[in-house]
């Protein structure tokens, strides 16, 4: 994936944990776009994050990636992308 596409009104984006590989992110693009309500589902692997655009609840998207065996929380801070979190730990 080239990147994630800009956010738009019913947008959701989580932060995903557990991917290791370029395909994990596809099959949780999968797994997300399985869940009623979901027009479009983008996962960056290198960023760690989602984005889920349609009418799902958050919550139901978040349900889908544990149940995938990762884990998901909605993004704290989606203009950093994660940045200032590796900042803080010292990481990359």
């Amino acid at each position: 994936m080239a990147g994630l596409e800009t956010k738009s009104p019913g947008d959701s984006t989580l932060s995903i944990s557990g991917m290791t590989c370029s395909g994990c992110a596809n099959t949780l693009t999968r797994v997300l776009s399985r869940v009623p309500g979901v027009e479009h589902a983008s996962v960056d692997f290198p960023g760690g994050r989602a984005v889920v655009r349609g009418t799902a609840r958050p919550e139901d998207l978040i349900e889908a990636v544990k149940a995938a065996g990762y884990g998901a929380q909605i993004a704290k801070d989606e203009s950093t992308g994660g940045r200032n979190e590796r900042a803080r730990s010292g990481c990359c």
